[in-house]
């Protein structure tokens, strides 16, 4: 798909046309029929959004797409790979030495068939340079909206999302899976120990508090954090902890000493090394854009 000035509320805005290598009407993963237009020489445009594939391994991107991508798109201000489109930038030898992302399922395959590439595997979106790439489904509305905040500014975005009754817009940085999903608990008196952290994050939780509010001794929670999660209820705890002051962060404006206070560190020094130790950043680096957290 490329992508052109088009107009919205009275403004230039976007054009986007369906290219496939020779045109006409193709049909999509999903069985639906797409008109598109062939790809030439003259289909040089501003932005090019490479989509992806059910099976990217199995059916790789033709010669064709491939020699175009290296030989004329690649003058474009700009290429994303949507989810698995990642493996066709792959293919054409534009993700070479770049960080990158595709969909969680398919980050093995990613990094066993292109090892050049920093393959990163729980981000939703990366910016490398002139190269986007996101992972599945709905990381991909997140990075186009990105693409938009960048050319047009955050109201447009904002306006767009709201239109699109988006709930939030994520940034790069967030993580593909949520810590809860990432724990996954399996028996019930391990959910309710997780459930009660949660909704006291900014108490004093200890191992024996927390062992006390679900019946169990210290020891027994100890081996049953172990054996479900491979974590302690130590870890467990800060986990969330920090996964609950970067969504504040992201989606407030309250100072960093509040979230801090909120989400159970002890202060703002405090929730910024456990920032550090568990994505790479410092959390106002979040607030300013400039971050992007490490998987």
């Amino acid at each position: 798909m490329s992508v052109k000035p088009v107009a919205i509320q009275g403004e230039p805005f976007y054009h986007c046309t369906v290219y496939s290598e020779k045109g006409g009407e193709v049909a999509s993963s999903y069985g639906i029929n797409v008109i598109t237009q062939p790809l030439s020489e003259e289909s040089q445009v501003d932005t090019w959004l490479v989509g992806g594939v059910l099976t990217p391994v199995a059916l790789p991107a033709t010669a064709g797409v491939i020699h175009f991508l290296q030989n004329h798109a690649s003058g474009a201000r700009r290429i994303a790979g949507i989810c698995t489109g990642a493996f066709v930038l792959a293919q054409a030898g534009l993700l070479q030495e770049r960080r990158a992302t595709t969909h969680w399922a398919y980050t093995h395959s990613l990094k066993v068939l292109h090892p050049t590439i920093r393959t990163e595997e729980d981000l939703i979106y990366i910016i490398d340079d002139q190269i986007w790439t996101s992972a599945g489904m709905t990381a991909g509305f997140d990075m186009v909206l990105a693409m938009v905040e960048k050319d047009q500014g955050t109201d447009v975005a904002r306006n767009i999302a709201h239109r699109m009754v988006m709930n939030q817009r994520r940034t790069g940085g967030q993580r593909q899976h949520s810590e809860l999903l990432a724990i996954s608990p399996k028996s019930d008196r391990l959910q309710l120990a997780i459930e009660y952290v949660r909704q006291n994050l900014s108490k004093t939780l200890t191992v024996e508090h927390l062992a006390h509010a679900v019946h169990l001794s210290a020891r027994q929670l100890n081996r049953l954090f172990l054996n479900e999660t491979g974590k302690s209820p130590a870890r467990v705890i800060e986990r969330l902890r920090l996964e609950a002051a970067r969504l504040m962060i992201e989606k407030s404006r309250l100072p960093l000493e509040v979230i801090a206070r909120e989400s159970g560190f002890r202060d703002r020094r405090h929730m910024r090394n456990v920032f550090m130790r568990g994505y790479g950043i410092p959390p106002q680096s979040l607030r300013t854009g400039k971050g992007t957290l490490a998987s």
